[in-house]
């Protein structure tokens, strides 16, 4: 395997690696600088489109993303060339950050709009309705509170604890980070499995062969359901993993149409 990696990915591999383990030991406030915020956030800067696709969040993180790296990225550079891979790798996941702010965007503007509407007329059952809409974000003893506050639903103290939970949450819908080559990642996946369709991959769990088209539509396909899904407790930038693949798909197309494009 290490035998036949290519620059680029030999490249993109030695700077994951290293960015990770300075992070890690050496400078932890890379972490919080170059992770991408939200837009509105006061940690947000424009570079962070850039720099959080060489941040990761754990070894596993790094090594899920960099393994998919290694195994798909050398074929594809050797048939797309060095500069067609990294445009392919770098727009990925520029774009899905960019795609996903977007998406963030409007998900912190429906809660937002979901905050004022309790805030304008306070309801239990509409506080609970929120709770349970986020309860990722919540610890066990929220729903007590719940509770509790279903039962004096005009009590100004339990009024305003709600109200303060409300806003806390959206604090942290704001300056909750996303850092992961992921969305590059899956860019590389589309890729090869729209130039190489038919090539056996062999799966450990399950042990069985099977052809990169259909493995790569299975995670599309995974990918959507969790989009659609929305899970509160699932930690997964789907909408990014989604938006590589998007990515990837649209510019491998444009390549195949122009065959002279090719290395």
């Amino acid at each position: 395997m290490f035998r036949n990696i290519t620059p680029v990915v030999q490249n993109l591999l030695l700077i994951n690696i290293v960015v990770f383990v300075v992070a890690s030991f050496v400078f932890p406030a890379l972490n919080e600088w170059f992770a991408l915020y939200y837009i509105q956030s006061p940690y947000f800067k424009p570079f962070q489109f850039l720099t959080y696709m060489f941040m990761h969040a754990d070894f596993w993180h790094l090594f899920s993303n960099m393994f998919g790296l290694l195994i798909f990225g050398p074929l594809l550079e050797q048939f797309l060339g060095p500069k067609k891979l990294l445009i392919l790798w770098m727009a990925c996941g520029i774009g899905a950050g960019v795609l996903y702010s977007g998406y963030t965007m409007y998900e912190y503007k429906s809660l937002e709009t979901k905050v004022l509407t309790f805030e304008a007329s306070p309801d239990p059952e509409y506080f609970n309705k929120l709770v349970l809409e986020n309860r990722g974000y919540f610890s066990p003893e929220v729903f007590d509170f719940v509770d509790q506050y279903s039962r004096n639903p005009q009590d100004p103290v339990y009024i305003e604890r709600a109200e303060k939970t409300l806003d806390a949450i959206l604090r942290l819908h704001a300056n909750q980070p996303m850092v992961g080559a992921s969305g590059a990642l899956f860019g590389i996946l589309v890729a090869f499995a729209m130039l190489f369709p038919n090539t056996q991959l062999f799966l450990l769990f399950p042990p069985m062969p099977v052809k990169a088209k259909y493995l790569v539509g299975a995670y599309a396909l995974y990918t959507i359901y969790n989009v659609l899904l929305n899970n509160p407790t699932d930690n997964v930038a789907h909408f990014a993993h989604l938006s590589g693949l998007i990515i990837g798909a649209i510019l491998v197309y444009n390549w195949k149409k122009d065959r002279n494009s090719f290395y």
